[in-house]
């Protein structure tokens, strides 16, 4: 059995600095006036914290957990259940098709930039060609996490490195209430995701790379290729005993393959062929079936022109948009193509020699 390696957590902060820290969200004079409710408030956050309370609501998980005794988070077991209904409408062939258009630009006119994205505008365009080939639409609008008021994608801590079972489908890492790390949004990102036959990111590049509201979803999305359906089994986050069912063979399990995918990259300067194939190869990675050439992507919005008219550039590159309109055309009839038995993954029946 390989170790567990320790050492690098930080002490928990003291009573005087858990106050300072507290106070950092209440610094607007309106909240002297309920002053004493605070300090109330504050106290309990500090038992809880100090305690460690993270999943303070748990219920047995019942049949058909590995340990059926073993005390669940009542949030978790309703966020599977959830993918559950949306795993079985999705694999009825009776259900109308159903695509997730996903913005990953962190722009909108709801907060400081005062403009919507360039992005937000191509989901716009894939969306009515979607529609209009009879497919039901999603649109998960990542910006929200710049204007929405307590709204969260909270980072992944990377249990997988330490054991894949150890890493939960879907994530058991949030909320955390001890440290207040609460309002996830991923369990309704996940339930999305689990309901779409295709998926179609639209991003733009930021500094050579994919946006933070992009990566943050991307990253947390890594429960969903290989990750562990009962945690159960590793009793919560045992790291030991995730490490030695990793060791026993785990499989891996892709719970989001076969799904079809597009990819709309656009830029400024430079990066869009690097982000769209990076985005490529993570998506075919979990087992996703790229809808052809035409929908995947990249290019350039007023090359080198200024800040201030990118808008007015998208609007004279109408080649572009007929771009992007392609993009929802080939990704929706991939669609068809697969639900319809026509098209599959040509690496479904090839075993990989060193599965991860």
């Amino acid at each position: 059995m390989t170790s567990v390696r320790k050492g690098q957590a930080p002490a928990k902060l003291g009573r005087d600095e858990f106050h300072l820290v507290f106070k950092r969200s209440f610094m607007d004079p309106a909240f002297g006036e309920v002053a004493g409710e605070l300090a109330a408030v504050e106290q309990v956050a500090w038992n809880n914290y100090s305690e460690s309370h993270k999943a303070p609501v748990t219920r047995k998980a019942g049949p058909g957990f590995a340990d059926p005794e073993y005390e669940l988070s009542v949030e978790w077991i309703a966020a599977r259940e959830r993918l559950l209904a949306a795993q079985a409408v999705q694999k009825d062939p009776e259900t109308r098709s159903r695509v997730l258009v996903i913005n990953g630009a962190a722009r909108n006119d709801g907060t400081c930039p005062g403009e919507i994205s360039k992005s937000y505008r191509m989901t716009q365009l894939a969306r009515d060609v979607l529609e209009a080939d009879g497919i039901d639409v999603d649109i998960l609008d990542l910006s929200l996490l710049t204007s929405d008021y307590d709204r969260h994608i909270h980072p992944c801590k990377a249990c997988v490195s330490t054991a894949m079972p150890l890493c939960h489908w879907p994530c058991s890492c949030y909320p955390n209430h001890s440290l207040r790390q609460t309002n996830d949004w991923m369990n309704e990102i996940y339930e999305k995701w689990v309901a779409a036959h295709g998926i179609l990111i639209v991003t733009p590049v930021y500094w050579y790379q994919t946006p933070a509201v992009l990566k943050l979803m991307i990253d947390r999305l890594v429960c969903a290729d290989g990750g562990n359906p009962d945690p159960t089994t590793t009793h919560g986050k045992k790291a030991e005993e995730a490490k030695a069912l990793e060791l026993a063979g785990w499989d891996y399990p892709k719970h989001l393959a076969d799904r079809a995918y597009g990819l709309i990259v656009h830029g400024d300067v430079a990066g869009i062929e690097g982000t769209r194939r990076g985005l490529s190869d993570w998506l075919d990675w979990m087992g996703m079936i790229d809808a052809g050439s035409f929908a995947r992507l990249d290019r350039y919005v007023g090359y080198f022109e200024s800040y201030a008219e990118s808008h007015d550039a998208f609007d004279r590159d109408t080649d572009f948009q007929e771009e992007v309109r392609n993009v929802g055309r080939a990704l929706g009839r991939a669609v068809g193509e697969l639900r319809a038995g026509r098209l599959t993954s040509p690496n479904r029946a090839v075993r990989s020699p060193r599965p991860k």
